[in-house]
């Protein structure tokens, strides 16, 4: 069955029998914080904040919320994903920690150790640069092509390992997307760290996840760029959120955008079996149901632990699960109108993230319960099993 796009606010759907029950945070584009609401759109927390997000955040093991916001004033701030500072708040917002660099952008991941990993812009040498295929011509940033650098930094700020991604990326056969300008190369917007220490990283413009050996730096594995073959049917075109699972396949955000060096094309959330490169599992891919699945930039996906599938369509503010045969078990919609904006700005549903987190994360301990007899998210409305009859009768079932 297939579900229309509608103007509801809030939660959409939900079956409560097959959904994966807890609470669920996401960080919208355009607002100051990030929010927490229940299985039913009910607001359980919000983070207000002092800055956009640079594009995510992530509650922690201990119950503080790790943020990436954007600075309004850095040498880069009209990159995509520029950022700035890294916030670690407790529940109330308070700053227990933080991280200040220009050139930060994107994500970060806390690590096992308690360190943190970060991704830094940094220039990409001109030898170098040269060499980069693709991109819109003249597009550099003031004549610099930025690249990327992880980096892994202490409490208090001190870089005890770094990875230059144009160190190890060859330029002759990593192409730059042709259409994207080319003020980046790689554009990293994604990493973590996988259980056995290696580091787990997407590359947006070059279309390429990778694993890389924490001790030597090598790139053990990639997936991707496509060379227009089959290739193990590594066609990613502009990925975000690529995880671990626990039977050691990747789950990955394929946004679709400029897929084969077209503008237009639709998302798929894929898992791969790293091992054998080969696609064990997809949602969307423009057929049936999922057919209206697309976000060009943004979003993130997450398996659940009773096998199910978080989804952020970022770009239509809309969070989805699925299960297994996609069937569609939950569904929200920011539709959320309490957020501040840019100057002069038209107001935006987008979606940088979303996370579902159980009742039993150690992070929720001692500051939620359920159920939540909590007020609603401002101005939505709480809908649950009790109307979607409703709902389905409206679209025509």
């Amino acid at each position: 069955m297939s579900y229309a796009r509608t103007s509801l606010k809030g939660v959409m759907f939900y079956d409560s029998r097959r959904a994966h029950n807890g609470v669920t945070l996401f960080t919208p584009l355009d607002g100051k914080g990030a929010w927490l609401v229940d299985m039913m759109g009910r607001l359980v927390n919000h983070w207000a904040m002092d800055y956009t997000p640079g594009c995510d955040a992530t509650l922690l093991p201990n119950g503080n919320l790790l943020y990436a916001g954007k600075v309004t004033n850095g040498p880069l701030v009209d990159l995509e994903g520029a950022g700035g500072i890294l916030m670690e708040v407790d529940w109330e917002a308070n700053v227990v920690w933080e991280y200040k660099d220009p050139y930060l952008h994107h994500t970060f991941a806390r690590t096992k150790n308690g360190n943190t990993l970060i991704l830094k812009w940094v220039e990409v040498p001109d030898d170098i640069a040269i060499r980069v295929k693709g991109g819109d011509p003249n597009t550099e940033c003031a004549g610099v092509m930025w690249g990327d650098a992880i980096q892994e930094i202490t409490a208090d700020g001190k870089v005890v390992w770094e990875w230059l991604a144009h160190k190890h990326f060859d330029p002759d056969i990593t192409p730059h997307c042709p259409i994207c300008p080319r003020s980046t190369w790689t554009h990293a917007n994604a990493v973590s760290e996988l259980p056995d220490g290696n580091i787990l990283a997407s590359f947006a413009q070059i279309n390429t996840i990778a694993i890389i050996d924490k001790h030597t730096g090598n790139i053990k594995w990639q997936w991707g760029p496509w060379d227009g073959v089959d290739k193990g049917q590594s066609n990613l075109a502009h990925q975000h959120c690529p995880t671990i699972l626990d039977n050691g396949n990747i789950l990955v955000f394929d946004n679709g955008m400029h897929p084969g060096c077209s503008g237009w094309g639709f998302s798929r959330v894929l898992e791969v079996n790293p091992k054998t490169n080969a696609i064990v599992w997809v949602y969307g891919g423009g057929e049936d149901e999922t057919c209206l699945f697309y976000s060009s930039m943004l979003g993130s996906c997450q398996r659940l632990p009773n096998g199910n599938t978080l989804i952020c369509e970022g770009t239509t503010g809309r969070i989805f699960e699925v299960t297994p045969r996609t069937d569609l078990v939950w569904e929200f919609s920011n539709n959320l109108p309490s957020y501040e904006l840019y100057p002069a700005q038209t107001r935006s549903h987008m979606v940088c993230s979303a996370y579902r987190y159980g009742m039993d994360y150690s992070g929720l301990k001692g500051s939620v319960s359920m159920p939540i007899a909590r007020e609603a998210a401002p101005d939505t409305t709480v809908r649950g099993e009790e109307n979607v009859k409703a709902r389905l009768a409206r679209l025509g079932y």
